[in-house]
């Protein structure tokens, strides 16, 4: 039996995209995403909880993350965690689990730039992108 490894996030991210090439010559793109969870407590009070995902894209997906995606971006995300040993400016060993993703829809169109080198673009008559349910991932 093989196993499975898949995370799908919606979520909002927390700063700006950083990338930049790695000596392979590949494009990798970091930033992180917060996604909310809430509930009522036994006394009828709304709690929320917000968990962080620390979130690497590469290559062609790493420069489209890059170009688009902002603080505050609401995005859909499909990749597989994996976690990775590094060492600290301090020379200690450190771990981070991390989501690589392989596939990012934005889910907000508000300050998007319009690339005119794609073949699809959804827009009204006003040019103004618009958002359909088959465009929404769930």
């Amino acid at each position: 039996m093989r196993g499975l490894n898949k995370v799908m996030l919606i979520g909002r991210l927390g700063r700006d995209p950083e990338s930049n090439a790695v000596t392979s010559g590949d494009m990798v793109c970091k930033f992180s995403i917060a996604t909310d969870e809430s509930w009522t407590d036994k006394s009828g009070n709304k709690q929320t909880k917000t968990e962080w995902h620390n979130i690497v894209a590469w290559r062609k997906l790493a420069e489209i993350c890059a170009r688009y995606l902002k603080k505050g971006s609401l995005v859909y995300l499909e990749g597989k965690l994996q976690s990775r040993k590094y060492e600290d400016r301090s020379g200690n060993d450190r771990y981070i689990t991390e989501v690589v993703i392989h596939d990012m829809q934005m889910l907000d169109t508000r300050n998007i730039e319009k690339p005119a080198d794609t073949g699809y673009q959804n827009t009204t008559d006003d040019g103004d992108p618009t958002i359909t349910d088959d465009d929404v991932p769930f």
